[in-house]
């Protein structure tokens, strides 16, 4: 077992990641009062959930099929092929509401907020003053003076509160009871028309829509964490009304064949969807993780990590990056991952050597017929093609003790149904958005 990792470098970093190789510790989650619930826990429950993580300080479903019956290969039969339900309210809603809302949401995310329409969505990042990744939510206008940050794994709220401190600006900054489920799949849009109406068919790509279903308000994005067709419900008074709002949708879903299942992160990867906490952090900047392009070269007014983010974008230009890991995507061999990595599994450059990288995010994909995986490997190894060696646990190896061949390869792994900004602007030619 591998207690320390220091020949992978983390000089550039204040607290390294834990490296340490503990693999499946045979623990059980405590489930009390500590932690919130969500208004659809319960309904999870129900839905056969059998394992939990946090995420947000909330109890986050992570999986309903049982392993024994197929586990996650089986919930994403059903992502690519039909319509899957998921809890998601751990998607925390921060609303910032007020006169200078736009002028406070434009100082606080990297992007351009003045360029973002009413109701419209986009994906943002937010970072300190070091150019430090804080979180990468999507950014929800739906009013001049209203705007929605729906969370990723960070507690941003604390830190929106604190840069109005003596009420720089004139908003109000605070969580609200939205949570949100998400519907994805081929077929989303067909169950969503059957509950809102051919309406649904009209909702673009980071499109808003303000409705009703089974009489309750809610928002509807067409968003989503899989590169699939697929929306995000933004349930308003969650609290009341988690019940009619999930019943109206798994009663919808029937002739859909609607499965609840856990967000499905094989697909992630393979649309090079990041990870909060998993793929980078606080300590990670844009650069490192393909998140350049959320680093605009055009905005004039000043933001929280601009001169960073500029001062390492020119660093970056100049040969010299300020950071010692860059984010690739690897094409690995072994047997098909099937499930979530407990750890950071280790790289090496050749098989004898010592790591030198880690993964982050590894699963096998279907499609391509092999294990794929994000991973922080050094800065001066990404070339595509670059070959590496992956230290798996024994259950996926041929031979075990034998580390396993890799290679860097292009990311997103396929297409997506619904392309990010990143690919858009990658098919223009350009490297940042406004």
């Amino acid at each position: 077992m591998n207690y320390n990792v220091p020949s992978v470098d983390q000089s550039d970093r204040l607290v390294p990641i834990n490296l340490r190789q503990s693999g499946p510790t045979p623990v059980e989650m405590l489930i009390d009062t500590r932690v919130r619930k969500s208004p659809y826990w319960a309904l999870s429950m129900e839905h056969g959930c059998w394992r939990a993580s946090v995420y947000n300080r909330m109890y986050h479903p992570r999986g309903y099929v049982p392993r024994e019956e197929g586990g996650m290969s089986v919930e994403y039969e059903s992502l690519v092929n039909d319509v899957t339900l998921w809890n998601v309210a751990v998607e925390r809603q921060i609303q910032v509401k007020g006169p200078d809302a736009e002028k406070f949401v434009d100082f606080v995310i990297t992007r351009d907020a003045t360029r973002i329409p009413v109701m419209r969505a986009r994906y943002v990042i937010l970072c300190n003053e070091s150019g430090g990744i804080l979180n990468d939510p999507v950014l929800l206008r739906l009013a001049e003076d209203e705007f929605w940050f729906s969370l990723s794994d960070s507690d941003l709220m604390l830190w929106l509160q604190g840069v109005n401190v003596g009420r720089r600006f004139d908003v109000d900054i605070a969580e609200i009871d939205v949570a949100p489920v998400q519907i994805q799949g081929p077929k989303s849009v067909d169950l969503l028309e059957d509950l809102i109406g051919p309406v649904a068919r009209e909702i673009p790509s980071y499109g808003l829509h303000a409705t009703q279903i089974a009489g309750r308000d809610v928002v509807i994005s067409q968003t989503g964490f899989t590169g699939e067709k697929g929306y995000e419900v933004y349930l308003r008074d969650a609290t009341q009304h988690a019940e009619d709002l999930w019943s109206a949708v798994v009663g919808a879903g029937d002739r859909h064949r609607l499965r609840v299942v856990a967000p499905a992160h094989h697909r992630r990867i393979a649309a090079g969807i990041l990870s909060w906490g998993q793929d980078m952090d606080v300590e990670t900047l844009p650069f490192q993780v393909n998140l350049g392009y959320q680093v605009p070269r055009m905005k004039s007014a000043n933001y929280i990590g601009k001169a960073a983010l500029e001062s390492a974008r020119a660093q970056i230009e100049a040969g010299r990056p300020p950071y010692k890991t860059q984010l690739v995507g690897l094409k690995l061999g072994g047997r098909p991952i099937d499930d979530y990595a407990p750890d950071f599994w280790l790289i090496s450059a050749n098989p004898e050597d010592k790591p030198v990288g880690y993964i982050t995010s590894p699963w096998y994909s279907p499609e391509l017929e092999c294990n794929i995986a994000l991973a922080h490997v050094p800065v001066e190894s990404t070339a595509l093609g670059t070959e590496f060696w992956v230290h798996l646990p024994d259950q996926y190896v041929e031979n075990p003790g034998i580390p396993e061949r890799a290679e860097v390869v292009e990311v997103p792994f396929r297409p997506s149904v619904n392309p990010n900004q990143r690919e858009i602007l990658k098919q223009k030619g350009l490297d940042a958005a406004f």
